[in-house]
């Protein structure tokens, strides 16, 4: 498998305060997620044959291949939207920073 990870990105509501989003952060931390980032961004989407363009916080996970089920499994569990954006890429990673995120 060489040095493959994975990143797993999502979005949040916008009304979720940092803190909030940092929460959820130590969560996925707590199941097994080696590194999270987290910043706002603006979403323009359709949503029942309507367009929308809102704010949200952008999210985007990384684990290692281990850990993938573990992590996914809490954020399906605890992610606020009936619909959430999950999608999940397996990345090649350079040397120290795949072993750094296999250790987790």
């Amino acid at each position: 498998m060489g040095n493959n990870l994975f990143s797993i990105k999502t979005t949040l509501p916008n009304s979720w305060r940092e803190f909030e989003v940092v929460y959820l952060a130590q969560e996925l931390l707590e199941n097994g997620a080696a590194c999270i980032h987290h910043h706002q961004i603006t979403s323009t989407y359709k949503w029942e044959g309507e367009i929308h363009s809102e704010n949200e916080w952008s999210v985007e996970i990384n684990v290692s291949h281990s850990n993938k089920d573990s992590v996914l499994s809490k954020l399906r569990t605890i992610h606020p939207y009936d619909v959430p954006q999950i999608i999940c890429m397996e990345l090649e990673a350079d040397d120290s920073y795949y072993k750094w995120v296999d250790s987790q």
